[in-house]
């Protein structure tokens, strides 16, 4: 089975709470606090595993809770952090929002990605001590690890890619140029997810991957056929293979299927619609290059600017030509696309800070601001710096705070309380 797209909930540890202690020892009348602070909580970490090419991992497993901190002790004994929980994705994993759909992260490279951060622990009651406050009976409580859901979307990493209708052999081409062993048979949708397949060269020079994307028909980019759920796949690969049957055996026109294909890459992403392509007209074995519809098919080819071959996958006709010409094609293209993440710091700071549902209540000139997430929120501004401030009011910008005071009728001049932080409305 295979599976290209997933949400599932993750959350932090929770950071362990300081402890309240008082040191003791015989002939020491007032040994003082000694509470130690609680440890931090485990963080959510996303790892790429070169291994693996398919989410199949988590059709079963969608819930993912890092350790919890322990609380401090006492003789300034800090409690033990928790262990972090490493989720493996395969490579070319995009973590999105699943609210905005923006990209969180490329998961395109050998590296990690923390999603959400551990909760700080609290510190102990020896903090807390002052030549006016000698024996603190408090600590302070760990704060609470951060906790979202995530949309999991696979974009194979690939640097070609094969494309066409149905059964015009993008599977056996596959199969002939590479160690990969996808399922092929003369019907319809053979191919039901996307294979991957090492592509050597046989000079010693720089092999390739190929994916053989399953087969597009018209309507794809809406829905139809299997096609449309896959062709997020193609979005990294940096060249095409436009493969069509060029026998026409099933009494389709090539430069009719060519220009759907075409179209439903154009619907899906424009950007898509400009990647480079190379026709590859398979089937030349059955059928005679003399074909005035072949030779129509040359033409258009020829004004696209397209490079066309001709191959036989059952044969091997063609194939070493085309494999040179796809390598040098590579040579003089960009890298493969890495997606930069949309998920501004604005976005991040509130992101996993619990529901994000805003209350507002009026008491005489004051308003209040309540929500879950504006009470988390509010442990991470430091009030008494400028740049931290001026964040504060990005996000409540941004979050609809103060769209939402001014629908409720608030006043220029009249007071806002967020969990006793006041200040003026300004209109």
């Amino acid at each position: 089975m295979f599976i290209d797209v997933v949400t599932i909930h993750v959350k932090a540890g929770d950071g362990g709470n300081g402890a309240v202690s008082f040191h003791r020892e015989k002939y020491v009348a007032a040994g003082g606090p000694d509470g130690g602070d609680g440890g931090r909580g485990g963080n959510i970490v996303f790892r790429v595993d070169e291994g693996s090419n398919t989410l199949l991992a988590f059709r079963y497993k969608r819930k993912f809770i890092a350790e919890n901190g322990q609380n401090g002790m006492g003789r300034k004994f800090h409690g033990k952090s928790g262990e972090d929980t490493v989720i493996l994705v395969p490579p070319g994993t995009l973590l999105r929002d699943p609210e905005s759909g923006k990209i969180i992260f490329d998961m395109s490279r050998d590296r990690e990605y923390v999603a959400c951060k551990g909760g700080r622990g609290g510190w102990g009651n020896r903090h807390f001590a002052t030549p006016t406050r000698q024996i603190p009976r408090f600590a302070k409580a760990g704060t609470k690890g951060e906790e979202k859901d995530i949309r999991l979307e696979l974009k194979m990493l690939a640097d070609v890619g094969l494309i066409g209708f149905p059964n015009v052999g993008k599977s056996s081409i596959l199969s002939r140029i590479s160690a990969a062993r996808p399922k092929i048979a003369d019907y319809h949708f053979t191919t039901l997810s996307p294979n991957l397949g090492v592509v050597p060269m046989g000079d010693g020079g720089k092999g390739f991957v190929a994916a053989d994307i399953p087969g597009l028909i018209e309507g794809a980019a809406e829905g139809a056929g299997l096609g449309h759920a896959f062709l997020r796949h193609v979005d990294r690969c940096r060249l095409l293979l436009h493969v069509v049957d060029i026998s026409a055996s099933e009494g389709r026109d090539p430069s009719e299927d060519m220009d759907k294909i075409d179209s439903e890459l154009v619907r899906y992403s424009a950007a898509l619609g400009e990647r480079p392509q190379i026709v590859v007209a398979n089937k030349v074995d059955s059928t005679l290059k003399e074909e005035p519809y072949v030779l129509a098919f040359e033409e258009k080819c020829k004004a696209m600017g397209r490079p066309l071959c001709y191959v036989s996958a059952v044969t091997g006709e063609g194939l070493e030509e085309l494999l040179k010409l796809v390598r040098e094609t590579l040579e003089q293209l960009p890298p493969m696309t890495e997606f930069e993440p949309e998920f501004t710091p604005e976005d991040e700071a509130v992101s996993g800070l619990g529901e994000i549902e805003t209350r507002i209540r009026r008491e005489g000139d004051v308003w209040y601001v309540e929500g879950t997430w504006l009470s988390n929120f509010m442990g991470q501004i430091n009030f008494d710096d400028y740049e931290s401030l001026n964040f504060f009011q990005r996000v409540l910008e941004k979050r609809g705070v103060f769209a939402a005071l001014r629908e409720a009728g608030i006043q220029d001049g009249d007071t806002v309380n967020i969990y006793d932080f006041e200040f003026e409305f300004v209109l």
